[in-house]
């Protein structure tokens, strides 16, 4: 037992010094080569290097053909960079939305709609539209609808027609018009 005691220690002391041993951080630098002494006196002919063909064709083109110009930039954000006004500019800016200013017909996509009636009236038709969760609204010419800032433009007797006007992503300022149908009769 006595035996046991004293042989655990020093057996993790040669362990810790093997260990030790193996992760020391000097490293013997490479022997270098003697230099070559330089033979200028007779100059040996030396047999032409034998030229293996190209495996491929692919290697024997040069530049690349490829145009990349007209092509879209597949990292860029959809979402225009806001720059910072100037500080003290006087001049009017845009008004910012937020989801505090927005009614809740103008938080679905306008194709989301549904056209349950329409109301053809004297001087102006009106129409109901329920949107995905459920909810009825009487809208009219002029009234905005949608998270695009579509705006309603006409309402016939079979149709509401809408007309947002949206942003690509090369920066022009694009009309899309969308036709929200009444659903026939059974």
């Amino acid at each position: 037992m006595k035996r046991n005691r004293c042989s655990t220690p020093y057996a993790a002391s040669l362990l810790l010094v093997a260990l030790l041993a193996g992760c020391s951080k000097k490293e013997e630098p490479a022997a270098t080569p003697a230099p070559n002494p330089v033979q200028a006196a007779t100059p040996a002919v030396q047999p032409a290097a034998a030229v293996q063909k190209p495996l491929s064709s692919a290697a024997g083109r040069g530049a690349s053909t490829l145009d990349f110009r007209r092509r879209t930039d597949p990292f860029k954000p959809y979402a225009p960079a806001v720059a910072a006004p100037p500080a003290g500019a006087g001049a009017p800016q845009a008004r910012v939305r937020s989801t505090e200013d927005l009614l809740p017909i103008q938080t679905f996509e306008v194709g989301k709609f549904k056209v349950a009636g329409i109301i053809a009236g004297l001087t102006e038709n009106r129409a109901l539209l329920i949107d995905p969760a459920g909810k009825g609204y009487v809208v009219q010419q002029g009234m905005l609808i949608g998270n695009n800032d579509g705006r309603i433009t006409r309402i016939t007797a079979s149709s509401v027609e809408v007309v947002e006007n949206f942003r690509e992503d090369t920066g022009r300022i694009r009309k899309r018009k969308i036709v929200l149908t009444l659903a026939k009769k059974r």
